[in-house]
């Protein structure tokens, strides 16, 4: 099973087609906050799943703050990060998953993506930012999950 995974798109959707092009249709797609449309322009270029959640930029959103998805056997915690402090380290989004009965954790927000499979029981994921990234070259990223029953996750971070 292929899932996109992107974050902080902030209602600029050109770089979405363009991975959709590059990409293919995946099984899923998640976006882990500040889309500024609830994902609605999003929805429309896709025939798949899309699971969503609220940043601190989706203002007047019903969109939750964090959710719990089940794929194949993983079960994997979503969130924006903003309400676990992200931008100062992951340990309390860590402990969330953790509590949760989670193998993978993603978020967003810092607009820097990160792939950290140091613990043998969690990924953690952070996808980068599609459209205002922050990192050193600043290229647009996002990651592509392959999931699989019976297998760890496969997880790589990609750049347009």
């Amino acid at each position: 099973m292929k899932v996109l995974v992107v974050s902080d798109t902030h209602g600029h959707e050109e770089n979405f087609q363009k991975v959709l092009a590059k990409e293919g249709m995946p099984d899923h797609v998640i976006h882990l906050g500040d889309s500024e449309d609830s994902g609605i322009r999003m929805r429309e270029m896709i025939s798949c799943p899309l699971y969503i959640v609220a940043g601190n930029c989706d203002f007047f959103s019903n969109l939750p703050r964090v959710s719990i998805v089940e794929l194949s056997d993983s079960r994997i915690l979503i969130t924006h990060g903003h309400y676990y402090y992200v931008s100062v380290g992951v340990r309390d989004l860590v402990e969330e998953a953790k509590a949760n009965g989670c193998n993978v954790a993603m978020f967003g927000h810092t607009h820097r993506p990160l792939l950290d499979e140091s613990d043998a029981e969690l990924t953690v994921l952070n996808p980068g930012s599609l459209s205002f990234p922050r990192q050193d070259g600043r290229r647009p990223s996002y990651a592509i999950m392959t999931l699989e029953k019976g297998r760890k996750v496969e997880v790589e971070i990609k750049y347009l």
